[in-house]
């Protein structure tokens, strides 16, 4: 019954949102709301920054687009402040193809879907709303109804902007239906719908032999040709060709550089003047943005070309690379793994990160930078913290690599070799070394690939293996020493007495025999060096630790060991440290005794309640790690 509720509800709304009028009432919608009347460019524009922006580290980021397209925020940034703004704003930049030039499965076709899909729902609000001329194939702005003469004055009582005529269809009606009378010209609101094809159409080349003309500008209609006597005749031509449907809104070129030239030499007039040429009739006004894909290799042929250098200059190129960051890597592939039918599948923590690993690192250059190499450079643009290098060190890094992710292991191949694994896996649940495991075989597998590059990527999965050793000992350090928390509590309280009388140049009592004693450097020196604290940078880092015991007192809050993150690090690394010969002895004996067993338990049981591991993954992590600290 809710869902049947729904469909009335739906009903309902779809009856709201139609208007039907005539041209005078549309005049008065006019008064009101002048924006309906903008520009496709303005409409799309502003459908993106309706969703909101916000800014992170220096760079915009667009909420229309976030929920889809991951790692892209400076490239997403370019194409809306570079391409959409200025084309709202009327500039010449409107009048060009927008080009979407990178990598396979690099995010190109999700953009264009995005916006196709974005305009259908925007054009169903009040801000997005499109009203056309009723029975008009190309759905055209009622305003081109007003006579050139009259325009001038229009513009100016009414503060908008008129372009375009109309086309010969409206034309002829307009004369033989209504005798010139526009103010009773029919119009409605329109909704912009790909399957309707009303506003968004697609182009999709194929053998060139075979493919019309007619499906990017329309055909005759033989059928009445006899009835209306010339072919000149608006009503005996179907305007149904993607350019014409495609008008108020965006057309779809897809694999445009594949195309034969003749379904190119279209876009000349309409990229440049607005307007195209269809059959016996004088140019067609189409308002409407073009946006094409194409790959790099395509691309390079095509500007080599010298025939085609008239339509170089129409297009603007932006470049769509791989996403460089692990973080967001992780998302593309829990986005992908969502929209398929593994939900009974579990994937062991930091399974998709390490795959997202390996896949980064192949897309990244080298850099020049002295102690740069791939791993920190990653670890940088991800947002961690490196030691020698700081954020604004990135900015250096993105100049001295202007290509960096236009090449590289695309995310199907990821997702691909991640559902093989999924699939096989017998005991529902995949880890890290599953993964790992599952891109070697792929490598093996792959038939295009060099010597030299499979031997580069093979190198990209030891180094993801390293980088996973160091997660899982981390992992298992944390859940060991959550286990000892008195110890850890212990140490941390004893640390911090130490530090106070080291910064207040006090001296320490022996709780059992009184005796004044200096401030234990040994024990703070165990401790600092877990985290890679310096002899020369010991004395600040102790004076940071009691500044912050300070202000937390004032404050009336216990500052517990979890209150600084590098500190916490610090005593958890000493403890594991300490407890290491455990540790070994716990997760490596083939028949613990009872107290190992009670252990090994309770950090499973943590690792299952806290940090998202299933009984079959926490007991291999336990085991590998074991392993590991036993070579």
């Amino acid at each position: 019954m809710d869902f049947i509720r729904r469909l009335e509800e739906y009903r309902s709304l779809e009856r709201q949102l139609a208007w039907e009028g005539t041209f005078q009432d549309y005049l008065e919608v006019l008064k009101e709301r002048p924006f309906v009347s903008q520009l496709a460019h303005s409409r799309i524009y502003k459908m993106i920054r309706s969703a909101g922006i916000e800014e992170k580290d220096g760079t915009k980021q667009y909420n229309f687009f976030s929920a889809e397209i991951f790692g892209l925020d400076k490239t997403l940034e370019k194409l809306v402040e570079e391409y959409f703004h200025p084309a709202a704003r009327r500039l010449d930049v409107r009048k060009r193809i927008l080009l979407l030039m990178g990598p396979v499965s690099g995010g190109k076709s999700t953009l264009v879907a995005m916006l196709k899909r974005g305009l259908e729902k925007y054009s169903r609000t009040d801000e997005g709303a499109v009203y056309g001329i009723k029975g008009c194939p190309m759905h055209e702005e009622p305003l081109h109804l007003i006579p050139k003469e009259l325009r001038e004055d229009f513009q100016k009582e009414y503060d908008v902007y008129i372009e375009g005529e109309l086309c010969p269809s409206c034309r002829l009606m307009v004369e033989n239906k209504y005798s010139g009378n526009i103010e009773n010209v029919p119009v409605e609101r329109v909704f912009l719908s790909e399957d309707d094809r009303v506003g968004i159409g697609t182009f999709t080349p194929s053998d060139p032999k075979s493919q019309d003309i007619a499906d990017l500008t329309g055909s005759l209609d033989f059928s009445t040709i006899a009835d209306y006597g010339s072919e000149s005749d608006p009503r005996a031509y179907r305007f149904d060709g993607e350019l014409n449907i495609a008008n108020r809104g965006m057309m779809e070129f897809q694999e445009m550089l594949k195309c034969d030239e003749k379904f190119l030499w279209n876009l000349l007039s309409l990229s440049q003047e607005g307007n195209f040429k269809a059959g016996r009739f004088a140019l067609i006004y189409a308002d409407e943005m073009i946006v094409a894909h194409t790959n790099e290799n395509e691309y390079k042929t095509f500007i080599s070309n010298k025939k085609n250098e008239a339509l170089q200059s129409r297009i603007i190129v932006m470049k769509i690379p791989y996403n460089l960051k692990v973080s967001d890597e992780v998302k593309i592939y829990e986005k992908l793994i969502r929209q398929s039918d593994l939900r009974n599948i579990h994937i062991a923590p930091h399974a998709l990160r390490i795959a997202s690993i390996f896949s980064v690192l192949s897309r990244m250059k080298e850099s020049k930078k002295q102690g740069m190499d791939l791993v920190k450079k990653m670890k940088l643009y991800d947002g961690e913290d490196v030691e020698g290098f700081k954020q604004k060190d990135l900015h250096e890094l993105h100049s001295e690599a202007i290509d960096e992710g236009m090449s590289g292991v695309d995310p199907r191949y990821v997702i691909n070799r991640l559902s093989s694994a999924l699939i096989r896996s017998a005991t529902q649940c995949i880890n890290p070394l599953d993964v790992l495991r599952a891109l070697k075989e792929g490598l093996d597998q792959h038939p295009s690939i060099t010597k030299e590059e499979r031997d580069r990527l093979l190198n990209f999965i030891s180094v993801a293996r390293k980088e996973y050793d160091e997660m899982a000992k981390k992992e298992v350090q944390k859940a060991f020493v959550y286990s000892y928390e008195e110890s850890a509590k212990v140490l941390f309280n004893n640390y911090l007495d130490n530090v106070e009388a080291y910064c207040n140049g006090l001296k320490l009592k022996d709780p059992i025999t009184d005796e004044e004693l200096d401030p234990d450097e040994k024990l703070m020196r165990s401790i600092e060096e877990q985290i890679g604290v310096s002899e020369g940078a010991k004395k600040a880092f102790r004076e940071e630790i009691l500044i912050r015991l300070s202000s937390y007192a004032r404050k009336n809050k216990r500052f517990e060991y979890s209150s600084h993150e590098r500190l916490r690090e610090a005593i958890e690394k000493k403890l594991f440290a300490d407890l290491k010969d455990v540790v070994k002895i716990t997760t490596s004996t083939k028949t613990p005794d009872a107290e190992q067993l009670k252990r090994v338990n309770e950090v499973s049981a943590r690792l299952i309640a806290e940090h998202g591991y299933c009984p079959t993954c926490a007991n291999e992590l336990l085991k590998y790690v074991g392993s590991l600290l036993n070579r």
